[in-house]
């Protein structure tokens, strides 16, 4: 907690401009006091927060491997208490706006926090470059791009600027070292009156080259890859899209691109970006929102607050895995019943609207579990200052992959009154691949000619 302290007043007097790497001094702290990903090694002095012990990689009982689903651990646990609408301004310092809003709004919800588990773990090589990436990595044209010496790990183990906690956000190790897949990823929207649509079914696949250092042809300067085939609903069945993002967006933006059944030819897609509407999800997300935060980090400054100790969805196994389609989903909200809140210490980032750049959103907080950089909360408000949109993301740890997999969530709309469920695979669960996928395999052209002939 000492070190939590001094930490985060240290930041108060670092430029947000700053661009070196840490020091190796600084870098030494990796494996000490921190841990090899940066995180606190040690628990809170309360001792609610436990201290790292090397995260989850042993599988419980009944996991069958390649099944798609993976079993809770925690499935015997109780709560150790619920905040509610009763009592929510007791913890009001470790809820995110949103939250709060929701217990303000819906007298039946509720959030039941339970043990916190630090699972998070890495494979070793990724922690390796880790450690190599803290006295090498920088950020430059004032943190919009990251240095071409940043590869196979957390590009800032020992973040100095809210640029590079969204950098290790974006680069985040989730989807292994080739990437995940769902064959059915739904999305679900629930209007204020609670009417349930299912806004879109897709087929997905997502991969990080950013951790690949062997596959032939590949652009070393990619770092994020996505495509998706819609199933549902039938108007739209066939339509794909995807995009390629670079670790110099100032040099290669983002190279999106789409594909209609009744068009049939591949089209640049340089809307998908910013605050643009996704259309597979209702328009309730934008597309620098997918993940929580995606794309170039140019509208706002981001600015890096410190660290704090927050309730974040955690260890969210009943809701991926065990939460049924029919119970996941309530009037107003997520059923409480299918979430799990744990207190993690997160890094929390203040991301502001330039004066001479456009978007629907004049402020934005993100806070970001500190052993994963992707669990974690996220607020973002009108150009008239009022409470629009939060999210909840979740993740489970991968027992048998060593990937901290985060992409099921929640977000809500306060103007409209309405939410959505995003990225559920409850029908179908997901897959880590075990070999790369070809660089002519992921060229637009050959997928819409592999989707489209399946």
């Amino acid at each position: 907690m000492r070190y939590a302290l001094a930490f985060s007043l240290a930041l108060s007097g670092i430029s947000a401009n700053a661009v070196a790497a840490v020091s190796s001094e600084e870098a030494a702290q990796l494996g000490k006091a921190l841990t090899l990903f940066g995180a606190e090694q040690a628990g809170n002095e309360a001792g609610t927060i436990p201290p790292y012990e090397g995260g989850l990689r042993t599988a419980p009982a009944g996991f069958e491997p390649g099944s798609g689903y993976w079993v809770n651990p925690y499935k015997d646990e109780e709560p150790l208490f619920r905040i509610d609408s009763s009592n929510y301004q007791e913890h009001a310092d470790k809820l995110s706006a949103g939250q709060l809003e929701l217990l303000k709004r819906n007298p039946d919800y509720y959030l039941d926090i339970f043990p916190s588990h630090r699972t998070a773990a890495l494979p070793q090589d990724v922690l390796d470059a880790t450690v190599r990436n803290a006295t090498t990595c920088e950020t430059l044209n004032n943190g919009l791009t990251l240095s071409p010496e940043c590869r196979g790990g957390v590009p800032f183990p020992i973040p100095k600027t809210g640029h590079e906690v969204m950098w290790n956000q974006q680069v985040r190790y989730n989807d292994g070292k080739y990437g995940t897949t769902t064959s059915s990823s739904n999305s679900w929207l629930v209007a204020s009156n609670g009417a349930v649509t299912k806004a879109s079914e897709q087929a997905t696949f997502v991969e990080r080259p950013y951790y690949q250092d062997d596959v032939e042809g590949r652009d070393p300067q990619m770092y994020s890859r996505v495509y998706s085939v819609t199933k549902e609903p039938a108007r739209r069945a066939g339509e794909l899209t995807g995009y390629m993002d670079y670790l110099d967006p100032t040099q290669q933006p983002r190279r999106a691109w789409s594909y209609t059944p009744g068009q049939r030819r591949v089209k640049l897609a340089p809307e998908f970006a910013y605050d643009t509407p996704v259309a597979s999800m209702g328009g309730l997300e934008l597309f620098d929102e997918l993940f929580m935060f995606s794309g170039m980090q140019d509208r706002f400054e981001f600015k890096l607050v410190g660290k704090k100790e927050m309730y974040i969805p955690y260890n969210s196994y009943e809701l991926y895995f065990d939460c049924d389609p029919k119970t996941q989903l309530m009037e107003n909200h997520v059923n409480p019943e299918c979430e799990r809140w744990e207190l993690h210490r997160v890094w929390v980032v203040e991301a502001t609207l330039k004066e001479d750049r456009r978007h629907v959103y004049s402020k934005r907080t993100y806070y970001l579990d500190e052993d994963t950089f992707g669990a974690g909360l996220y607020d973002a408000w009108d150009q008239s200052g009022q409470l629009y949109r939060s999210m909840m993301l979740g993740g489970v740890q991968f027992y048998d992959h060593d990937i901290p997999y985060i992409v099921k969530h929640s977000i809500y709309d306060f103007n409209k009154g309405m939410y959505g469920l995003i990225n559920d695979a409850l029908s179908g669960g997901y897959k880590v691949l075990d070999a790369p996928r070809s660089e002519r395999d992921l060229n637009p052209e050959a997928v819409v000619a592999r989707e489209t002939t399946r």
